[in-house]
C-alpha cells in the first residue's frame, strides 16, 4: 500500500505589508486640552504645595544650619530638631513600611488620588505642560505646529520650550543634590564653576530624569513604567473611589441641539463631544469603563461638568464614585457608609498603630548614644600595687544640637568591690559631635588576687549632665578580664 500524502496547509501573507508588521503599537503623542474646574484647581493647589516644600526646605534655616540635610560626609542626618546617625536607619525602614501601609489604605478608600494630584510624575508633567502651552499654545495650536514644516516660528517656539524645560530640570536636580550638600555652598560652587564631580553628575542625572519623564515620557511612565498601575487591582475593590461614567444616564450617546428633547431622540445625557477624552493626560476614554491607565486626576469630570452646564443637564455624568455605586445607583451617603469596611479598617488600624509606635520611639529616643569595645591591642595587665587594668574604647555620639557634658563610671554586676576608673574626667562634646574616648578601668589588687583567671561582668555608666535640668544615664555592659 502506498502511504497517504501529508496534507499541507499553505500560509499566505495577508496584504503586501505583512512582512513589516510590528509587534508593538506606535506611540502617539497626546496633546491634552486644558481643563477648567474644581479638580483642575485642586491639582494646581497640590503643585504649589509640593513644590514650595521641595524647593523651599533646603533654604530654610534651622538652629543655624539647613533644616533638612542628609550630610553624607559627616554621617549626620538633620530633620529640623532631629539629628540621626547611620545607626538610626531603623527609622527609615519604619517610614517605608508606614508609607506602604498609607498607600494601601488610601488606595482602598480613594483609589489613585495620589497619582492624580500629588505624584511627582503628575506634578512635573503638569508644570512642563504649562510651559509648553506658554510657547506653543493650546491643544489645536500644538497639533497644528507639530504637523507644520520647520520654520523660524516653529524653531523658536520648540527651542524656547526645550530651553525652559532644561533650565527648570537643572534647577530641580540642583535642589535634589542640595538635600545632601549644603545648598548655599552648592549654589556658590555652581556659579563659580567649581562643582565636584559627584555633585555635577547627580545634578545632571536628576535633571535629565526630570526632563525626560515630564517632557517626553509623560503618560508612558504611568502606563508602562510605574508598578502601581499594575498591582492597584489587588488594592482596589468595588467600594474604592474611582472616576466613573454613568452609562445608565449617559447612553445612548449622540449630538443634539441644546433645545432638543433627548427623550424623544432616544439619547442619554452624553452628547458625544469627546471633551473627556481630549483633556485626559493619559489619552483614555473613560466612557469605556474603569481602566488600569486612569490616574484619577478628575480632568474628565471638569470637562464633562462644563458641557453639562452648557446643556442645562445635571452635573455628575462623569464623577468620583465606586463600581458598586455605579451599578446600584448609590448616592454620596451610601458611598460613605461603605468606606468603613473590613479592608480599610485593617489598613487604617495598622497605619495608626505604626504611626503611634514611631512617634513614641522618636519621643523616647535617647539624646546620646554609646558603644563600648574592649581595647584588643592592650590585654589585661598588672599595674602598681598589684592592681589589674583593662582598657575600653567608648564611642559617644551627641544627638543634640547644643554642647553636652558626660560623666563615666563603672560598677560590677555581682557585687564585686574595688572597681574604679583611673584618671576619670568628664567628656565634653559639641553639637552633634561624636568622639572615641579611652577609659582605663582598674580592679584593686587584693580583689584581683582572690579572683585570678576570672572574667567579671561589669557595666559602664555614661551620664549626660544637665539635660533640661536633669541627668540622663545610659548603662552599657562589658567584661573585665583578670589574668592568672
Amino acid at each position: 500500500m502506498s502511504a497517504k500524502p501529508n496534507r499541507v496547509i499553505p500560509i499566505q501573507p495577508v496584504g503586501s505589508h505583512a512582512q513589516g508588521v510590528s509587534l508593538f503599537q506606535a506611540h502617539k503623542t497626546i496633546h491634552p486640552r486644558t481643563a477648567q474646574g474644581l479638580f483642575s484647581s485642586w491639582r494646581w493647589v497640590f503643585v504649589w504645595l509640593t513644590q514650595i516644600v521641595y524647593y523651599g526646605l533646603p533654604w530654610l534655616s534651622w538652629n543655624g544650619r539647613q533644616s533638612v540635610l542628609f550630610d553624607l560626609n559627616t554621617r549626620r542626618f538633620y530633620l529640623f530638631d532631629l539629628v540621626l546617625y547611620p545607626q538610626d536607619f531603623i527609622y527609615l525602614a519604619a517610614l517605608l513600611v508606614l508609607s506602604a501601609l498609607a498607600l494601601f489604605f488610601f488606595t482602598a478608600v480613594a483609589g489613585r488620588l495620589w497619582c492624580g494630584f500629588a505624584c511627582p510624575q503628575t506634578v512635573y508633567t503638569e508644570i512642563f505642560m504649562w510651559i509648553e502651552k506658554r510657547f506653543e499654545g493650546e491643544r489645536l495650536a500644538r497639533i497644528k505646529l507639530d504637523a507644520a514644516p520647520w520654520s523660524f516660528d516653529k524653531a523658536w517656539r520648540k527651542g524656547g520650550k526645550h530651553l525652559a524645560w532644561a533650565v527648570f530640570s537643572l534647577w530641580t536636580g540642583l535642589t535634589f543634590v542640595g538635600y545632601f550638600t549644603p545648598i548655599q555652598a552648592l549654589v556658590a560652587e555652581t556659579t563659580s564653576l567649581a562643582l565636584g564631580p559627584w555633585e555635577a553628575f547627580w545634578i545632571v542625572f536628576y535633571g535629565m530624569a526630570t526632563y525626560g519623564n515630564a517632557g517626553f515620557l509623560r503618560e508612558q511612565v504611568c502606563k508602562y513604567m510605574c508598578p502601581y498601575a499594575r498591582f492597584q487591582g489587588v488594592m482596589i475593590d468595588g467600594d474604592s473611589l474611582i472616576v466613573g461614567y454613568d452609562t445608565t444616564r449617559g447612553e445612548n450617546r449622540g449630538s443634539r441641539s441644546k433645545s432638543a428633547d433627548r427623550a424623544k431622540l432616544g439619547l442619554g445625557d452624553c452628547v458625544d463631544c469627546t471633551m473627556c477624552v481630549q483633556v485626559c493626560p493619559v489619552g483614555i476614554d473613560i466612557r469605556n469603563g474603569f481602566q488600569m491607565e486612569c490616574i484619577g486626576c478628575g480632568a474628565c469630570i471638569d470637562a464633562c461638568d462644563t458641557v453639562m452646564d452648557k446643556m442645562n443637564y445635571p452635573r455628575g455624568l462623569i464623577r468620583f464614585t465606586t463600581q458598586n455605586g455605579l451599578q446600584h445607583g448609590w448616592k454620596r451617603p451610601e458611598l460613605f457608609q461603605r468606606v468603613l469596611r473590613a479592608r480599610t479598617l485593617v489598613y487604617g488600624l495598622a497605619l495608626l498603630v505604626g504611626v503611634g509606635l514611631l512617634a513614641a520611639s522618636l519621643a523616647t529616643r535617647d539624646p546620646f548614644r554609646v558603644s563600648v569595645i574592649r581595647d584588643r591591642g592592650v590585654m589585661a595587665r598588672m599595674v602598681d600595687d598589684g592592681d589589674v587594668e583593662n582598657i575600653y574604647r567608648l564611642h559617644i555620639m551627641n544627638a543634640m544640637e547644643n554642647p553636652q557634658t558626660y560623666r563615666i563610671d563603672v560598677s560590677a554586676l555581682h557585687g564585686v568591690n574595688g572597681l574604679r576608673i583611673e584618671d576619670a574626667q568628664d567628656v565634653k562634646l559639641g553639637p552633634a559631635e561624636s568622639r572615641d574616648v579611652s577609659v582605663r578601668v582598674r580592679l584593686a589588687g587584693q580583689v584581683a588576687a582572690s579572683r585570678s583567671g576570672q572574667i567579671l561582668p561589669i557595666q559602664l555608666g555614661i551620664e549626660q549632665l544637665g539635660h533640661y535640668g536633669q541627668s540622663i544615664r545610659v548603662l552599657e555592659k562589658s567584661t573585665f578580664v583578670i589574668p592568672r
